[in-house]
């Protein structure tokens, strides 16, 4: 996205040329009038006598014969020529349709995961945010256009609004208060609330008594209206009675995705003092490896169950900028391996952009690779590459398991290394808001913190799959997140990491 940036800074420097032409034009144009102007004002005081001078007589002949002519090519030389050429080039760079409704898209999301209501986005006034950018009704009745051609009545209806009140407050637009009350009567209608639908109808009316589908709609709307109110009061009378007879003695579960969108805002982290006492920091050598025997790299517990490290200044930032040097130019749409045929493929609730990255493309990645091995006493041969990932606003990968579940025997199958017994994780920058990582069984929040990484075990000795590892990445609510990541596998691990006896253990 940054491409665009340049490419349409470079469209208005085109089209301010293009300005500047016709500028110069017109000023030639107006100075030729002017002159004319004055000289047909003296001449039509005495047609016969300016023209009994011959050399007026001499001039006139050639204006109309000349002069006339260079006017009209003036005016009809075309200096649009530069700017629509240059248009028509950078237009195969251009959003299609599918971009503009992702990117709406992401804006619904991050409103819902992270509660920001619609004024709050519409004055720009984001955690985190530097450049300030206000919308305009007529980017919020777009919005609410999206939401509607998705049949999301509910954002529909909150954008809507958002445009309704920016024009009731005075906001000059294209858009006209009609056509937001046509769509927003309908988005509330078809969410159920009759009455407010048929008020707003009504107002509609007020400012277009013409306007054919709101007649029809308000008749239709007060007949629904009258038959809600029979059906409303005997409904109510079931519900009474069936309360009495039925009361809840247990707590019912927070559902897997209102957990993940709390943990997301930082709300709902489960970990007691007490077991927060139990996590530690430390200088870690990984039982006296001779590489870290003398500096030690920073390790930190972030979580207990299941037992997450972190490793602090573990990846330097020319390191950092290496890697997103060789990622960036081959960045695609990230994709999931399909749980029933094994094959990659893209999916909507993982939004980001990866790349691949081998390691005899460039020294580092290797020396990276061994850092790993080295650090977690794991194989990296039989490891998949290292994956680099960005996260671009409102980039989320839902919640997931890394590894393959008993009902996906063939989730790794191509790779013939096993399944994948661990994540390691490189935070590659800081994030203004937004982007945590979450384990939503468990209650964890992991942020992230540029030239960090994350390690966790997804299956236990046994090579059973750990369950609670299940986890997701936040949306990027402000911001830019770059990751990179490493998926280590079974094989070749029988001696570094022997297996257990029991199950979980």
């Amino acid at each position: 996205m940054t491409d665009l940036l340049y490419t349409e800074k470079d469209l208005v420097t085109s089209l301010k040329n293009y300005i500047t032409a016709e500028e110069n034009k017109l000023k030639q144009v107006k100075q030729w009038a002017e002159k004319l102007d004055v000289l047909s004002a003296i001449a039509m005081q005495d047609p016969e006598g300016f023209l009994g001078n011959p050399v007026n007589a001499f001039k006139l002949m050639k204006r109309l014969n000349t002069e006339w002519g260079d006017l009209e090519s003036l005016v009809l030389k075309d200096t649009k020529e530069g700017f629509i050429s240059n248009l028509t080039l950078q237009r195969q760079h251009f959003p299609t349709d599918e971009d503009q409704t992702g990117a709406a898209k992401a804006l619904l999301r991050l409103q819902d995961t992270y509660r920001l209501d619609t004024n709050t986005i519409s004055t720009g006034d984001l955690p985190g945010v530097t450049h300030k950018s206000p919308m305009t009704v007529e980017d919020c009745f777009e919005l609410g256009k999206i939401a509607y051609s998705e049949v999301d009545y509910y954002h529909t209806e909150l954008w809507m609004e958002q445009a309704l009140k920016q024009l009731d407050e005075g906001e000059e637009s294209t858009v006209d208060k009609v056509t937001v009350l046509d769509y927003l009567s309908y988005a509330i209608y078809q969410q159920g609330d009759l009455g407010r639908a048929l008020e707003l109808t009504k107002r509609l009316l007020m400012l277009d008594p013409e306007h054919q589908r709101a007649n029809g709609n308000l008749k239709y709307f007060e007949f629904q209206l009258i038959n809600q109110r029979k059906e409303g009061k005997e409904r109510r009378k079931r519900l009474t009675s069936d309360a009495s007879k039925k009361k809840k003695r247990f707590r019912e579960p927070v559902p897997e995705r209102k957990m993940y969108e709390m943990l997301c805002r930082g709300e709902g982290i489960k970990l007691t003092p007490r077991r927060q006492r139990r996590l530690f920091c430390r200088y870690f050598d990984n039982h006296g490896h001779p590489k870290y025997l003398l500096s030690p790299v920073k390790q930190e517990d972030e979580w207990d169950r299941p037992y997450i490290v972190r490793y602090h200044d573990i990846i330097s930032h020319g390191e950092i900028e290496k890697v997103k040097e060789l990622a960036k130019p081959r960045l695609r749409r990230a994709t999931i391996s399909n749980p029933i045929t094994g094959v990659l493929e893209t999916a909507p609730y993982r939004i980001s952009k990866s790349a691949w990255l081998t390691a005899y493309e460039h020294p580092m990645i290797d020396q990276i690779n061994q850092r790993i091995e080295d650090l977690t006493g794991l194989e990296m041969d039989t490891a998949e590459e290292l994956q680099v990932a960005n996260y671009g606003v409102g980039g989320q990968y839902e919640p997931h398991f890394d590894f393959g579940r008993k009902d996906e025997p063939d989730a790794f199958k191509e790779l013939g290394t096993g399944n994948r017994i661990a994540t390691w994780l490189f935070y590659m920058s800081d994030v203004a808001a937004g982007g945590a990582t979450v384990f939503p069984d468990v209650g964890a929040a992991v942020w992230p913190k540029k030239g960090t990484a994350v390690f966790w075990y997804n299956l236990f000795p046994s090579g059973e799959g750990d369950y609670s590892t299940r986890h997701a990445a936040c949306p990027v609510l402000v911001g830019n997140k770059w990751v990179s990541n490493k998926w280590i596998h079974e094989r070749g691990q029988e001696f570094r990491r022997p297996c257990g006896l029991n199950e979980t253990a």
